[in-house]
């Protein structure tokens, strides 16, 4: 401070705070100084103001510090010395640690020999990552969310909130239709308080007519101008996916005209994600742009399970198209693989099998949609002609287009599968199959939960 005086007298002078005889003991104002003394002063100012200021940074240091220390671990979470190692030979830790929907009883090595061309197959950087993706999913988990559902997908909302209360809340909505047909949609959780904004919104939707698929867009647009924090659409089954091209001018393809739908939803500052399960052509994700990010997921993993239960040891695919997309997710079972495909027989064209030997094994077939079926039949009475013990099938997407799934059941005429596994991607459907028949149906429901927080 009496530097600061010292400063402040040489740039002032005595000039604020004498009083003369001239002006008979009033005080005098003080004179203005030149320029060059005022940007002295300014500097003096800073450089006072900063003193000031890195006098209390050391203590000021030291109390973060210590509030810090309050939360944060002296040493990093317990964890193996060879996590990577312990990971993957330990079903139990496997379960603990999330990989639910991996392969447990995969090779540590067959993932070393894929990886030996790329830096993640340096141990230390496996090690590193694992340690860091246990602490992320630790992380991850406690994120919220806010649940609106469409009418179809309300079950699914509810079965997701009693079984995770602590991270996901449903509030039902009113989808209501004017004496016109227009929607009279009422988006539940604004009502009678506000609890949507500023949050993480989850939408269960399903496109299974265009009716309904033009309320859903409507409820989208509304929460994404309400504040919210994020919006993730669960859409597991992508309607339009088969129709990303077109062969003569005129045609439209409904892909694009999707895309751009989801492409120009608001944005509430960052992009509306939109999760898909085993979209029917890959490339549909990359029409999306703007304030909507495909985020692309596979129903594959819940499958394993059922293929130890029923002694599965061949996967066959019933073209060569198929093959390319699954084949490498069954890599790690190490079972034999059969390629399918269309071979023209004078007129026609018939199903053979292309690469591999079905013969004694346990087939399953593997694709990701059934319309009506012809292709996946074919498929499994050229598998049994050439000596397929048994012949099951399982699709992603059961979409059976006016009850043809009828064909597929016991007694009819497609009946040659020994079960046929599919998902619940497609509620409309998938409800109405009959218990106790061919049909098993696999919940999505855990592999959804799970693709929120790792993928």
């Amino acid at each position: 401070m009496h530097r600061w005086g010292e400063m402040q007298h040489f740039l002032l002078g005595n000039s604020g705070t004498r009083r003369t005889a001239a002006t008979n003991g009033a005080p005098r104002w003080p004179r203005i100084p030149p320029p060059w003394q005022l940007a002295l002063l300014l500097v003096a100012l800073f450089i006072g103001g900063l003193q000031r200021t890195l006098s209390f940074a050391p203590s000021l240091l030291r109390a973060c510090d210590a509030q810090l220390s309050a939360f944060t671990p002296s040493s990093p979470p317990t964890v193996p010395s060879s996590i990577a190692g312990s990971i993957f030979r330990s079903p139990s830790l496997l379960q603990t640690s999330h990989f639910k929907f991996f392969h447990t009883d995969m090779d540590l090595s067959l993932m070393s020999a894929a990886r030996s061309d790329s830096a993640l197959s340096d141990p230390e950087v496996m090690e590193g990552n694992l340690q860091e993706w246990i602490i992320h999913s630790e992380h991850v988990r406690k994120k919220r969310f806010q649940i609106i559902a469409a009418p179809v997908c309300e079950p699914m909302a509810r079965r997701l909130q009693a079984k995770h209360p602590e991270r996901f809340r449903f509030h039902p909505t009113h989808w209501g239709k004017f004496p016109d047909g227009t929607d009279n949609i009422e988006v539940g959780g604004f009502q009678p308080h506000n609890v949507m904004a500023g949050e993480h919104i989850l939408l269960l939707a399903s496109f299974h007519n265009n009716d309904v698929t033009l309320s859903q867009f409507q409820v989208m647009v509304m929460l994404l101008q309400s504040f919210i924090k994020s919006l993730t659409i669960v859409l597991p089954f992508y309607p339009v996916g088969t129709m990303e091209r077109v062969v003569k001018e005129g045609q439209v393809a409904t892909a694009n005209t999707y895309a751009q739908m989801f492409s120009n939803l608001p944005s509430c500052g960052r992009p509306t994600r939109l999760l898909i399960y085993d979209l029917h052509t890959l490339q549909n994700r990359f029409y999306l742009h703007g304030n909507s990010m495909a985020s692309l997921q596979t129903t594959i993993p819940i499958l394993f399970d059922e293929i130890r239960r029923a002694g599965v040891d061949c996967i066959a695919f019933p073209d060569d198209g198929a093959s390319k997309r699954f084949a490498h997710m069954f890599a790690p079972l190490q079972l034999e693989m059969v390629t399918c495909g269309k071979t023209r027989d004078g007129d026609k064209r018939v199903i053979t099998v292309q690469d591999g030997n079905p013969d004694g094994k346990k087939v399953l077939i593997v694709d990701d949609l059934v319309q009506t079926g012809g292709t996946l039949y074919e498929c499994g009475v050229a598998l049994k002609a050439l000596g397929a013990a048994s012949v099951s099938a399982f699709v992603a997407h059961s979409v059976f287009p006016n009850d043809s799934w009828k064909r597929f059941a016991r007694g009819g005429d497609r009946g040659v599968f020994e079960k046929f596994w599919t998902t619940n991607s497609i509620p409309t459907v998938t409800n109405n199959l009959p218990e106790g028949d061919v049909f098993v149906v696999l919940d999505l429901l855990d592999k959804i939960v799970y693709d929120l927080d790792f993928h």
